[in-house]
């Protein structure tokens, strides 16, 4: 037995044995697995070493998870006015009410899930598929993104500082680990929701729901939650008490859709899911939030201010850092402004306007004296938060955006004597309709030179300089001076002088600056000097050294002032006595109105302030028909606020450039006066007067007997007298019909003092 056993064991071996060719193929396999089950667990031991000796390298110098319930509370962010007075302090006077976790509704609690950690239940503090996409970025973009969960945000906001950087992101997932063996995963959200910043003043889910919607966080319901749970990410960018607060239910939109699309894990270890019903309900719930009150000064200004931080500085060191803000604006002048504003608008509720804005730069420097986005910031059910200075597409600036027109017509040679005819007139459409504008008054006024054109804002000559001057050279000027929108020419065509396009009042005021800063582009400044919590200067604005950028000529610019700035010039349509006057000051200002009476303009200015103002609705449904343009609506805002601006200063008169020279001319043509012709005095750009008379006076002999023109029988018997004629022609040959069909309906109104208006049959 024994032996047949041991044979029986041999010939088992045997048949096993290796041949001389070498392994077989079963012991190769079995090499090979076991090859690899060596490296695998060489791999998971050393690994396991690695990971260790790693931990334990970033865990020496780690803050202790205890610091959770044992900390500092964030620096607020303080945003002064120039002379330090406080605008807004980010964090000051905050209600920072500690919540327990049995008084979180659940609708709050899934909300925060499906938005920031939709597994937050089933992993153990970190993201396995978050954390191999941050390494992708680092490796393979060289930047970090984020994959953190709730409990890394949790170590992010209270243990560690904001640096991006790898070595932070490991020593956030130790923490991590750390305080996930320490504390409940309830423990862990409550201390979350506990500490997340919702902006503003809201730290903490408490605070945010007293702020937002004026009841304890235990209260609110679905769409409140749901509006709540968005706003952690970026609170300046979906606050509805922000610059743009359709962003604040765009986000909760978002929000709901996660919670009905997507799901979170529960604490059962689950996936839930909000039914769609619900999700569509709270959707459409009308969410009735409460004042930030008087915490808060010059909110729209302010709010802008934030803006600009979050986007240099971040939201966290915004909303956290400590940061110490001066910035240009005057509280004292402001509030003047925010009154007059409100004011006005009541007074014109007649005319159909419900709102106004108002924004003021000292030309010199760019800076932001005032902004008032709206008659009233906190009136939030219509959309008094909503800042018409700086946000949405903009509005139809009507002929407010003449002036910019004119100096491109300055720049390629033309002048304020240039004669161009107001005439109806039908511009060929091409592939869309004819464009048959209208002047202000319904009337025309036939010949008419630029600065009585400008001045008086007659549309038809607007539209031919534009033709003359091209669409794309004054869409290329805007942009020079400031305009960031207008960039569709085919789209407004030749109605862009009439404000076919549309502006944004901060943009369109800091235009005009150029023409008050003597062709010079200042950008807008808003912020003086910003220090960081422990005093050092992050960024200081050099006035002194601040050059900005030459757009115009000086020359050019003067023109502009010059015409603005003449009442008489403006007086047939204004008047000699309008609002555009302010006493013992040189202003020039033009108004705007589009055809349609949705939006209202008055932008003036001086060398050394700059107010622009609009009216109309939010709706942007028309004001009433009786609204005239520089005597109700924006004018009386701007009227007032002329006069707090230049109270105690005194008057500050253009200065005229070397290049402005002046002459007498022909006050009908423009040209060198015309023996005698009525004649008047114009300035000039130097190399743009004109060195000849006009070919459009002719002298005729004119038989007595008929008024016919002199044949030679008539000639020879001397019964004839010698008259001045003149034959109008229009600025392009393709527009003389329109001139010459004018004149004959129009000859009999027309009178001239030593000459007639057409030239008569011959004899």
């Amino acid at each position: 037995m024994l032996r047949s056993s041991v044979s029986r064991r041999y010939r088992f071996h045997s048949l096993h044995r290796p041949s001389s060719g070498g392994l077989s193929s079963r012991h190769r396999a079995l090499f090979i697995i076991s090859t690899l089950s060596s490296i695998f667990l060489f791999l998971l031991v050393g690994g396991s070493i690695l990971s260790f000796i790693a931990f334990a390298y970033y865990s020496k110098d780690l803050p202790s998870p205890n610091k959770l319930i044992d900390r500092d509370i964030p620096q607020s962010t303080k945003i002064l006015d120039r002379n330090g007075e406080l605008l807004f302090d980010v964090y000051g006077d905050q209600n920072r009410t500690l919540v327990k976790f049995e008084d979180l509704p659940q609708y709050l609690i899934s909300a925060t899930l499906a938005t920031e950690d939709a597994d937050f239940y089933g992993h153990h503090g970190f993201d396995i598929a978050g954390m191999v996409r941050s390494v992708y970025y680092i490796a393979a973009r060289r930047s970090l993104q984020s994959g953190s969960t709730i409990t890394q945000q949790l170590v992010k906001n209270a243990l560690l500082t904001p640096e991006q950087t790898l070595t932070r992101k490991i020593k956030e997932l130790v923490l991590s680990l750390q305080i996930e063996r320490r504390y409940s995963k309830n423990d862990i959200l409550q201390m979350y929701l506990n500490e997340v910043g919702y902006g503003g003043q809201a730290r903490g889910v408490e605070a945010a729901a007293q702020m937002y919607f004026g009841k304890s966080v235990k209260d609110i319901n679905l769409a409140e939650a749901a509006l709540l749970a968005g706003l952690p990410q970026r609170p300046s960018v979906y606050s509805p008490f922000g610059g743009s607060p359709e962003n604040a239910r765009l986000r909760q939109s978002y929000v709901l859709y996660l919670m009905s699309e997507k799901g979170w894990v529960g604490t059962d270890g689950k996936r839930h899911f909000l039914d769609k019903k619900l999700a569509e309900e709270a959707k459409n719930t009308e969410l009735k939030y409460v004042t930030p009150g008087g915490r808060i000064k010059a909110p729209h200004f302010v709010m802008y201010v934030k803006r600009i931080l979050a986007d240099r500085y971040g939201d966290k060191m915004v909303e956290e850092g400590g940061l110490r803000v001066t910035t240009s604006l005057d509280l004292k002048l402001q509030e003047e402004a925010e009154k007059i504003v409100a004011e006005e608008v009541e007074k014109s509720k007649g005319l159909k306007i419900s709102n106004g804005a108002l924004i003021a730069f000292d030309p010199k420097t760019g800076e932001i004296i005032s902004m008032v986005g709206s008659r009233d910031y906190f009136d939030i059910e219509n959309g008094g938060n909503f800042n018409v200075v700086t946000d949405g597409p903009g509005r139809q600036p009507g002929s407010a955006i003449k002036p910019i027109t004119y100096v491109t017509a300055f720049k390629k040679g033309y002048s304020p004597a240039t004669m161009v005819m107001d005439v109806p007139m039908t511009f060929p459409g091409g592939d869309t309709p004819d464009y048959k504008p209208v002047n202000y008054d319904g009337a025309f006024h036939g010949p008419m030179q630029l600065r009585y054109a400008l001045g008086n804002s007659i549309n038809i000559i607007a539209v031919k300089l534009l033709k003359m001057v091209g669409v794309e050279a004054v869409i290329q000027t805007a942009h020079e001076m400031g305009i960031t929108t207008l960039n569709d020419a085919q789209r407004y065509g030749l109605s862009l002088t009439l404000g076919g396009g549309e502006v944004h009042l901060l943009d369109l005021t800091s235009a005009y600056n150029v023409f008050a800063a003597k062709g010079i582009r200042h950008d807008p400044v808003v912020l003086l000097e910003v220090l960081d919590s422990q005093g050092k200067v992050l960024e200081k604005f050099d006035a002194e050294n601040d050059t900005g950028t030459k757009v115009l000529t000086a020359e050019q610019a003067y023109l502009i002032n010059n015409i603005l700035s003449d009442n008489n010039a403006r007086s047939m349509a204004f008047g000699s006595y309008s609002p555009l006057i302010i006493p013992g000051h040189t202003v020039a200002v033009k108004t705007g109105t589009t055809d349609d009476k949705r939006d209202n303009w008055t932008i003036g200015y001086t060398p050394g302030i700059t107010v622009g103002v609009w009216v109309g609705n939010n709706d942007n449904s028309p004001m009433d028909p009786r609204l005239a343009s520089g005597v109700t609506g924006a004018a009386p805002i701007w009227h007032r606020a002329m006069i707090v601006f230049l109270k105690d200063k005194p008057d500050e008169p253009f200065v005229r450039p070397e290049g402005i020279v002046e002459a007498d001319i022909d006050a009908l043509t423009g040209y060198l006066p015309f023996e005698s012709a009525k004649v008047r005095h114009e300035i000039f750009i130097r190399g743009t007067l004109p060195n000849a008379h006009s070919d459009m006076y002719e002298r005729l002999k004119i038989c007595k007997d008929g008024g016919k023109i002199a044949n030679q029988p008539c000639e020879d018997s001397g019964n004839y007298e010698e008259k001045i004629y003149v034959r109008l022609k229009d600025s392009l040959p393709e527009w003389q019909e329109f001139t010459d069909r004018w004149l004959a309906e129009n000859k009999d109104k027309l009178v001239g003092e030593h000459w007639e208006w057409y030239i008569p049959e011959r004899q």
